[in-house]
């Protein structure tokens, strides 16, 4: 099926008149686009990513680079992409992706719904095939329900439809726009142990808020459910709720790793910071053969 097609026929099944459209995006990808009274949203059905979530009247929360390549195989540079079965490199060292493979593959969406208070739920789904169990052996249904309203709600839920108990680390990779770095900061990390992956994952405790001045990478262990990325260039806060991690990730690559990088311009480094809603490090969850496991981020303008 082609993508005009695909879109004809998921407008067809799924559309909300009014709230939930099926667009042609950016390098031909299917994309849903909603609109509801409190907000707007843009989703990839590739990678299964939130790429906008913009309050009426108000900045996107989200940061969607320029340059991000937007085709199978491609991770999207921005917006929400999804880490999953591991965070961060091959656990096994066998050269897989980064990050895992499903931050880089079509999702199927399987329902659209207007709920309570004028929201718009979004649920999508990804489980195994032939060649995800060449990649890593094991059977699986990963759901993601999307919910856009007073707050941007996403949750993951991974089933484990095979045999044998498995392991994941996983995590909401989220980028967020800020007016400038220099006068952003991260609150509610204070006295939190630490790993620095920018200097040979030495072990370190915060002190006060997080700021940003140099290339940052670290592994937040022992966190609470809520941070505040504290914006004073845009006079905003954006208050990260969460539910099932016991990490977090802070990472911006800074000046030089910007760009190296061929999917952000060169002073992106300055327009945004990745508070990321994690499994990682030795957060590693187990889910026996039947259950589910679920990993829940909540992201809401506070002022």
């Amino acid at each position: 099926m082609n993508i005009a097609q695909n879109i004809t026929q998921l407008n067809a099944e799924q559309s909300i008149a009014g709230a939930v459209e099926f667009i042609e995006g950016s390098g031909g990808l299917a994309m849903i686009r909603v609109s509801t009274p409190k907000a707007k949203a843009l989703i990839s059905i590739h990678a299964g990513q939130v790429l906008s979530y913009q309050p009426t009247d108000e900045e996107d929360l989200l940061f969607l680079s320029n340059k991000a390549y937007y085709q199978n195989g491609k991770a999207i540079k921005g917006g929400a992409p999804i880490c999953w079965p591991w965070f961060g490199p091959d656990p096994e060292g066998k050269g897989r992706p980064g990050h895992g493979f499903v931050r880089n593959r079509a999702w199927k969406v399987t329902s659209t719904q207007a709920i309570a208070n004028g929201a718009v739920k979004v649920t999508l789904e990804l489980s195994d095939t032939p060649e995800t169990m060449e990649i890593w052996p094991r059977k699986f249904e990963l759901v993601q329900e999307i919910v856009i309203g007073d707050s941007l709600n996403l949750t993951l839920i991974t089933r484990n439809t095979g045999t044998d108990l498995f392991s994941i680390t996983q995590g909401f990779h989220t980028y967020f726009k800020v007016g400038d770095i220099n006068q952003a900061s991260v609150l509610g990390l204070q006295n939190c142990p630490y790993i620095d992956k920018t200097d040979n994952s030495a072990e370190k405790k915060q002190v006060g808020e997080v700021t940003i001045v140099t290339e940052t990478d670290r592994i937040y262990q022992q966190v609470s459910n809520t941070l505040i990325i504290d914006d004073k260039a845009l006079d905003r806060c954006i208050q990260i709720l969460s539910q099932g991690n016991r990490t977090a990730v802070v990472w911006n690559p800074w000046e030089k790793i910007s760009k190296e990088m061929a999917d952000l311009e060169d002073s992106d480094y300055q327009r945004f910071i990745c508070v990321e809603t994690t499994n990682a490090a030795s957060d590693v969850i187990g889910i026996a053969p039947g259950e589910e496991f679920r990993l829940v981020a909540d992201y809401q303008v506070m002022r």
